[in-house]
């Protein structure tokens, strides 16, 4: 078996990733029934903030709480609903989606980077 580098794993995840643009983030928080992960770390989202309704999972903890059925699924998260995710640069949001439609979560969208977010003028909220 090869070894396989960063750039090969975030290549695989892009492709199996749908990439959204700011309009169309928006088009589905307002139209479809939807979830917005951050898969960031709790220290950046402690520090700036999160996408408004947005909830925290950092990337390390998504098998654990997503998983179809799972117990600590933190809103119950459907295998058919839309699930958003972002992070600060888009890369561990592109990760974290390809471990989410491997676990059987067909509909997720990478929406990119938290920074990304607020120069469109996408609202934000403190993390509580």
């Amino acid at each position: 078996m090869q070894n396989k580098s960063l750039d090969d794993f975030l290549k695989e995840a892009n492709e199996l990733v749908p990439r959204l643009s700011f309009e169309e983030t928006i088009d589905f928080i307002k139209n479809k029934e939807t979830v917005i992960i951050d898969v960031r770390e709790e220290s950046e989202v402690i520090n700036y903030g999160l996408i408004k309704e947005a909830i925290h999972i950092p990337r390390g903890l998504i098998e654990f709480k997503l998983s179809p059925n799972s117990p600590n699924n933190p809103v119950e998260i459907k295998e058919n609903t839309n699930i958003l995710v972002y992070c600060a640069g888009g890369y561990r949001s592109a990760l974290a989606g390809k471990t989410l439609i491997e676990l059987g979560f067909p509909n997720v969208f990478n929406i990119g980077g938290f920074d990304e977010w607020i120069n469109s003028g996408g609202e934000i909220q403190p993390y509580l």
